[in-house]
């Protein structure tokens, strides 16, 4: 029996609204955690100091705490199912251009009606996989625990550290200006350190949500109509969701430059049979092991600094996500 930690879901949900605004307001960018895995494996250079600083997040903790979870289910821990997991979440995630981070986190803050979409139909469908492959086999969850814990208040510290010095590159960047031909002045540099440091906070706050759990996150998908549901995901995404929108909603109409120059949000788009199918496959993997891209590159970083068997079938997912992903590009728009 687990304990839901709805204070803790809380605050990390803050934390992760924060990361994702600081990427957008430092470099730009939409915090898409499997956009930065897609792009990575194509040898794209500031996703992958994106993806090493989850990674490194993951290293931390395993460093701090002495002892954490399996981050895989033990009553689907075989391969195949873990391979299927990860290439259906790959497949999807290619498709519909987002996950949990893309669509849910920041496509709702921003009223996004192709998100809306999206995160309605892999709620659906990973509610269905999770009722149908673990809605017998969860243990029902504990009282409401509203305690921080000592380990929790050490990452609320580290992922605030990272905010901070966030902020501190903002403050201290040069004044960037476009010229007169519309072209931003390159600083790669400053772009990466942004990507790197977003991602570690991010990181941190995942852990600190739970979201790195799967059992707690196939719980959550049980829904609140199934009597193992375990709610902390709730608290999660109501603290993350209001923070974002009025991040998002409030410096929408800044003037002010930014280190990656003009926000490259996406614009209109239509909700398309991809989109839905996409998202549809993302939320059956996503409800066969309650895993997702930015969980796995953290809990890599763990079972790696544990030396956690657990390792290598989380690599095993990882890469069957890329080979999702690459089959996605091969189907036709």
């Amino acid at each position: 029996m687990s304990n839901p930690v709805p204070l803790r879901a809380f605050i990390g949900g803050v934390g992760i609204a924060l990361a994702s605004h600081n990427l957008l307001l430092l470099n730009g960018s939409v915090f898409g955690i499997s956009g930065f895995i897609h792009r990575c494996y194509r040898g794209a250079i500031e996703p992958a100091f994106s993806v090493g600083g989850f990674v490194l997040a993951g290293v931390a903790i395993g460093a701090l705490r002495s002892a954490v979870p399996p981050s895989v289910l033990p009553n689907v821990n075989t391969f195949p199912i873990i391979a299927t997991s990860g290439f259906l979440v790959g497949l999807g995630t290619k498709l519909s251009n987002g996950c949990t981070s893309g669509h849910m986190i920041c496509g709702l803050s921003r009223l996004s009606p192709r998100s809306i979409a999206a995160t309605l139909a892999f709620m659906l469908t990973g509610s269905i996989t999770a009722t149908i492959v673990h809605g017998e086999s969860v243990s029902p969850p504990g009282a409401l625990n509203w305690s921080l814990g000592s380990f929790a208040s050490t990452f609320a510290i580290a992922q605030a550290s990272s905010f901070l010095t966030s902020l501190y590159l903002y403050k201290t960047a040069p004044i960037l200006q476009e010229n007169s031909d519309g072209i931003l002045p390159d600083l790669p540099t400053h772009r990466r350190l942004v990507s790197f440091l977003t991602a570690v906070q991010f990181g941190l706050c995942l852990h600190l949500t739970s979201l790195t759990v799967p059992s707690r996150v196939v719980q959550f998908l049980l829904t609140p109509f199934h009597h193992d549901f375990d709610p902390t995901l709730v608290f999660l995404a109501l603290g993350a969701l209001p923070v974002a929108a009025i991040s998002y909603f409030y410096g929408r109409g800044e003037e002010k430059p930014r280190l990656g120059g003009k926000w490259t949000i996406p614009k209109g788009g239509v909700i398309d049979r991809r989109l839905l199918v996409g998202a549809a496959l993302f939320g059956v993997g996503w409800g066969i092991q309650g895993l997702c891209p930015g969980p796995v590159l953290v809990n890599l970083g763990i079972t790696a600094i544990q030396r956690h068997p657990t390792f290598w079938p989380l690599a095993g997912w990882l890469v069957s996500f890329v080979l999702g992903g690459v089959l996605a590009e091969k189907i036709s728009p």
